[in-house]
């Protein structure tokens, strides 16, 4: 790839801040549910809180190590640090007026409400009183700082009052802090469970039983954003798990990168605080700390006021047929069974498949990859099932899951204790991709059963992610997958894979190849069919694999990408990505799945298309594991192009990146991608049975 210049690239770090706006704006459309809009709220509080922890501390370790080249965008660390800090702050000013101006007058028409503890009355005083008293009182630890207390470790992302007080005696000022403990709800609900008060003013109510005989002078709420990235050298460890827990204790009070306050603070506190913690990036707000804590509200038992509820179906898998009895093998020995979910439940069908394995007497082993699990995992419990009844069980955990380290490693020691062969993973790779096989012993031969997926093996986040997983007996895919497994826990080498595209082996130029085979073909051969190119993902960073997209656009070729979060791409610039269209689908289901389709994939009119694991990221192509499958049956891939066509039709949901910008799309018509998913997905069940 040749040099790149400003014009070709949008710079990664203000295109994922693009998406936290996308977000945001779903807690102002009038349209969403209102506790829906509060949990959009939260979201988008969320995704900032990570944005810090990982992107803009990444950023910051940069330049101390005094880096400055620049980024594809043509941007140095600094320039980037300097851009981010002007749009967080128009996010940030905006998703205050947000809260005070937009969710709060609208919880307030539905009686919903927060407030301060001088507008209690008796009763209520007298009721959180005893609520502070009986679970709050205990476990409160109030921090002098002096000559003799030094000034606390204050862990990343908790809630903390800041005080100044004064000894009567000799009217010495000193400083305190109080951390509110997460077990802690962000909001206490009154006598009316519809009106919340945010846990600082019950606990500043309280003072005087912390500070005994002391004058309050000022206190305050404060956030600190850590660096939670992991640093680890897994070439030199001896023992993976225990690296990855040494460092996840070390994460808690790693470098500071962000204070937030809010705009009542005194500059003498905060100028204490941003000395004492190192910090200088300070973000006031005029709303209670911590937006995420607007799950509380958006937890609320009022269903009126929320998405209508849309029970998952039975997917095919489960449909069965006559003679079948919902046999998941007899039904996959028949052909390959696609799944989409949330539409299609997940319980029905992954797990089920998983739960049938484990007490299926002729199944002799079971393989599967957790990446991200939930903590109530039938999948976990199938897998100790079949450990306990003597099957060959294999579990690759990955410890190195951002933000789900420990959740992993607690599910790593459950799988071992039940006699579950666990494996971590490659040294120096993230494991990515989302398998499972099951070998079962059939009367010709031990036959494989596979499911290849987009999505984690997680029930929870199944229930509001939108994946696809594919589930076959296909011999092809058996061999390409006990491959893989052999390649991620033993010694295996890379093999020439057939149904399967594989990083970091051949993902990347397997790719390329897909890509340039749309182009027209070279003069005196043979002319390809009209190229066309439909891609959907979940971010698009990858410069080499965005010059291919410029470079068939030049060529005529007719692409269509559906991005949901970071997309580097600049399309419909003249001369450069004029046959290049973007959007994003943003709405009450989280669009996960990674599709790319290719028109003459194969060959001219030979269409190709693939779903799996991987986005066009560096880290997904050159630095995880990660496999896309080839959906190869004609009825599976119509169904998959069916979701396609309405995602590019939606005019509810999407937003249309053009160049470096990106708008709602125009409502014409009023197709919603989710509602008419969610009606297609009965259809297609229907139709099955």
């Amino acid at each position: 790839m040749g040099a790149v210049t400003t014009t070709r690239f949008n710079n990664r770090e203000l295109s994922w801040l693009d998406f936290d706006a996308r977000v945001l704006a779903l807690a102002t459309d009038p349209a969403v549910p209102v506790l829906e809009r509060a949990k959009f709220l939260a979201i988008f509080g969320q995704n900032l809180d990570e944005f810090y922890q990982v992107r803009v501390a990444g950023l910051l370790d940069q330049v101390e190590a005094g880096i400055v080249e620049p980024t594809p965008d043509g941007m140095t660390p600094a320039q980037q640090l300097a851009e981010i800090s002007d749009r967080v702050e128009e996010l940030v000013a905006r998703a205050d007026e947000v809260f005070v101006h937009g969710l709060l007058p609208a919880l307030n028409a539905e009686g919903i409400s927060f407030c301060t503890w001088d507008q209690l009355d008796v009763d209520n005083r007298r009721h959180l009183r005893q609520v502070f008293d009986d679970r709050i009182l205990p476990i409160l630890t109030p921090l002098a700082v002096d000559p003799a207390h030094p000034f606390p470790e204050i862990s990343n992302l908790s809630l903390n009052l800041a005080l100044r007080v004064v000894d009567p005696d000799d009217s010495e000022e000193r400083f305190a802090r109080l951390k509110i403990p997460p077990a802690l709800p962000r909001y206490i609900p009154t006598l009316d469970e519809n009106r919340l008060l945010p846990i600082e003013e019950l606990v500043s109510a309280h003072l005087d039983r912390l500070f005994i005989g002391m004058k309050i002078e000022e206190y305050q709420t404060f956030r600190v954003t850590r660096n939670a990235d992991l640093d680890l050298s897994e070439e030199d460890a001896d023992d993976l798990l225990e690296l990855v827990e040494m460092e996840i204790r070390r994460r808690r009070f790693g470098d500071a990168v962000r204070l937030e306050v809010p705009t009542s603070m005194s500059d003498e506190m905060v100028s204490l605080l941003q000395r004492e913690l190192e910090v200088s990036d300070v973000h006031r707000h005029a709303v209670p700390l911590d937006l995420s804590g607007l799950w509380v509200v958006a937890g609320l038992d009022r269903p009126e006021l929320k998405f209508n509820h849309v029970p998952a179906v039975d997917s095919r898998a489960l449909a069965g047929s006559p003679g079948l009895d919902n046999d998941v093998f007899a039904i996959l020995r028949r052909g390959d069974v696609l799944v989409h979910h949330p539409y299609e439940s997940f319980s029905s069908s992954v797990e089920e498949f998983i739960r049938q394995a484990a007490i299926d007497r002729q199944v002799l082993a079971i393989k599967v990859t957790l990446y991200r699990t939930s903590g109530d995992s039938a999948i976990v419990a199938s897998l100790v099932r079949a450990a306990e009844a003597g099957k060959q069980v294999v579990a690759l955990v990955e410890l190195k899951a951002r933000f789900d380290e420990e959740n992993n490693i607690a599910w790593a020691r459950r799988l071992e204790r039940a006699g579950v062969h666990v494996v971590y993973g490659l040294v120096g790779l993230k494991t990515h991709t989302k398998i499972t096989m099951v070998a079962r012993d059939e009367p010709d031969r031990v036959r494989v059963y596979c499911h290849v997926g987009t999505g984690n093996y997680n029930s929870r986040t199944a229930r509001i992610y939108e994946d696809f997983g594919l589930f076959t007996a296909s011999h092809d895919v058996a061999d390409d997958v006990q491959n893989l497994f052999n390649y991620l826990t033993g010694y295996s080498r890379s093999v020439d894979y057939r149904r399967l595209l594989v990083a970091p082996d051949e993902l990347r130029s397997r790719i390329v190849s897909l890509i340039r085979n749309e182009r027209p073909a070279p003069i005196g051969t043979t002319e390809a069919g009209a190229g066309r190119i439909v891609m959907k993902m979940n971010s698009l960073v990858d410069p080499e694999m965005i010059d291919e997209l410029y470079a068939a656009s030049a060529d005529g070729v007719q692409i269509d990408l559906i991005v949901r979060g970071i997309c580097c791409l600049r399309p419909q610039v003249p001369g450069m990505s004029d046959n290049i269209r973007v959007r994003s689908i943003v709405g009450r289901f989280l669009e996960h799945s990674r599709i790319y389709r290719f028109a003459n994939g194969t060959g001219p009119g030979e269409a190709a298309l693939y779903l799996g694991s991987a986005d066009l990221m560096p880290r997904n192509l050159d630095g995880r594991v990660e496999a896309l499958i080839g959906v190869t049956n004609p009825a599976l891939v119509d169904r998959i192009d069916s979701v396609l066509d309405i995602e590019l039709a939606d005019d509810m949901l999407a937003w249309e990146l053009r160049d470096d910008t990106w708008a709602k799309v125009p409502t014409s018509v009023g197709v919603d991608a989710h509602v008419q998913l969610t009606e297609l997905s009965r259809t297609w069940v229907s139709q099955a049975r």
